[in-house]
């Protein structure tokens, strides 16, 4: 199970999503520090932290008089070299939430080595980037979790000499504003556009303008409602959702899933708001599924093969495309071809069908964007 995410990583997360689909423009001025914690009903320090966090990410900048404003370029800003008294006061506040939750020592060494692993490839950003034919020590995933990754991450390993897959899922939104900062090789995103009625192009072109992409297909999968055996408050549609008994169990901001869901809600004319545990969010489908066969919730929207899992029941909504955004340099990679070569096998293929809920017919496509 995840862990419980900060209020004030949460408003973050809420400020880079509008970011990244264009609803706020460069340059636009965000709310008050003291609005938002009106809106967000908590204090105006947990806002200001929101915003410290953006800053540093470069999304946002800030002066005196003038407000907190969207960057110029806030997905494709360099970042400054970060002071060593300020990555030591970032160490220590990260050590003392984990120690807060619970966490042990050794997780806490791991998690810090893994931070200062962060750090050094944003140092990194000022030096020329390593040509094509230097090998990466490993590849690099963040991205909408979908269980074809964990297959694809099994059998990559299976390889003679292949080098680690690190998965991190952090949401469609979030692959795609990880490769615009350059802290991630390829992203897995299933983001659905309302104005086009398509998938993912339209996001990749807009986080990442100016910049050959490939497209990969991965699968088209089923989604829709996961529920618990039996089905037994008879949901079939979204409407369902809004009545008063229904608990839902949410997916975080930025995830295809979510963004989907939302389009579908406005359609609807049902307010977030009125869906009880809205508000409950969950990193993986996986975790979706958990929350509602423990009891906690009686409904949440996820994959088909999630459902099946934990041996629940599914009304399909929905099919959507998985794909997997890769930029043309990590493209061109020894370790990135081998990846491509296993999503072409059929053995890979079979194992999705395995799964549940998947259609591999058009696995291994590749679409190439062009600048």
């Amino acid at each position: 199970m995840g862990q419980a995410t900060h209020l004030y990583e949460q408003i973050a997360e809420s400020i880079r999503v509008r970011i990244a689909l264009g609803e706020l423009a460069p340059g636009e001025q965000l709310p008050t520090v003291r609005d938002l914690a009106q809106q967000w009903s908590c204090t105006t320090s947990t806002v200001s932290r929101a915003y410290a966090l953006l800053a540093e990410e470069g999304l946002t900048t800030g002066q005196p008089g003038s407000g907190t404003r969207v960057a110029e370029n806030p997905l494709h800003r360099t970042q400054p070299m970060l002071h060593w008294a300020k990555l030591l006061n970032q160490a220590e506040r990260f050590i003392l939430d984990a120690v807060t939750q619970g966490h042990e020592p050794a997780q806490i060494q791991t998690a810090v080595s893994m931070a200062l692993a962060r750090w050094q490839t944003l140092q990194q950003s000022v030096i020329p980037a390593p040509q094509p034919t230097q090998a990466p020590n490993c590849l690099r995933f963040v991205g909408s979790h979908d269980l074809t990754m964990d297959l694809l991450a099994q059998q990559l390993r299976a390889q003679e000499d292949a080098l680690p897959l690190d998965l991190k899922f952090q949401g469609s939104l979030g692959g795609l504003m990880a490769l615009a900062r350059g802290t991630a090789d390829f992203a897995g995103v299933h983001l659905y556009d309302q104005t086009t009625d398509s998938y993912n192009r339209p996001f990749v072109e807009r986080i990442l303008p100016g910049q050959r992409v490939a497209l990969v297909t991965l699968a088209y999968r089923d989604l829709g409602l996961i529920l618990p055996t039996g089905n037994p408050q008879q949901l079939a549609t979204i409407k369902d959702l809004a009545k008063p008994d229904v608990i839902w169990v949410n997916r975080q901001a930025g995830s295809g899933t979510r963004v989907w869901l939302d389009v579908q809600l406005h359609k609807q004319g049902i307010a977030a708001g009125n869906l009880q545990g809205y508000a409950d969010e969950k990193s993986t489908h996986l975790q979706v599924a958990q929350a509602i066969e423990s009891g906690t919730a009686t409904a949440g929207l996820g994959i088909y093969a999630a459902a099946v899992a934990y041996g629940l029941d599914f009304v399909p909504l929905t099919q959507e495309i998985y794909q997997l955004v890769i930029l043309q340099e990590v493209w061109e990679t020894a370790v990135c071809q081998s990846l491509f070569t296993i999503i072409n096998s059929d053995a890979f293929k079979s194992s999705i069908h395995a799964l549940g809920g998947y259609d591999t017919s058009a696995t291994g496509e590749l679409l190439w964007i062009e600048p």
